[in-house]
């Protein structure tokens, strides 16, 4: 369930290719996601937010577009080699979307794949979590992956903190 809020200019791309670029990259977000973009109880919940903003580069009008992409998930969807891979194949899209090659482009696009804590998700008047959205997007079976997937991102974050905690004590014991 992609919610991205996409920042592109006025007349960066032509209404054809903006609509292809906005279809792919909904399409890249919901696969890295786990999620087949053919189901339609997701894609029925994938948004896009298109803001068309004027981007100054030290203070000056630009004369090149300049593009934002904001993907938000519920927390425990993304780990780093997904948060990569998005970055790198949004930027493809943008390059195909522009008729230009992934180096001319790259410059000038920015990618924040964001992940929402668990119970800061709201829709539909409540709080939504991730193993609720699995179970809706993917079948009942797929909830305990999810509560598996939160488990584990808590794991690896007691972890972090346990270590720094370590190195800290270290430091101060020298």
């Amino acid at each position: 369930m992609p919610m991205l809020d996409a920042f592109i200019p006025e007349g960066a791309l032509s209404p054809a290719a903006e609509a292809r670029l906005l279809q792919e990259v909904t399409d890249l977000l919901m696969q890295h996601e786990g999620i087949d973009p053919a189901n339609e109880k997701a894609r029925a919940v994938s948004l896009i937010f298109l803001h068309r903003p004027v981007v100054y580069v030290a203070g000056a009008l630009t004369t090149s577009p300049r593009y934002r992409f904001i993907p938000s998930v519920m927390e425990g969807l993304y780990d780093d080699k997904r948060r990569s891979a998005i970055v790198r194949e949004i930027t493809e899209a943008v390059s195909r979307a522009e008729g230009a090659t992934f180096e001319d482009v790259a410059p000038r696009v920015w990618v924040f794949p964001t992940e929402i804590a668990d119970g800061r998700w709201g829709g539909r008047g409540v709080i939504r979590r991730l193993p609720e959205f699995l179970a809706y997007a993917l079948g009942d079976e797929a909830s305990a992956d999810g509560a598996r997937r939160l488990a584990e991102r808590r794991r690896q974050e007691a972890v972090a903190v346990l270590e720094a905690a370590r190195g800290a004590a270290a430091t101060e014991a020298s």
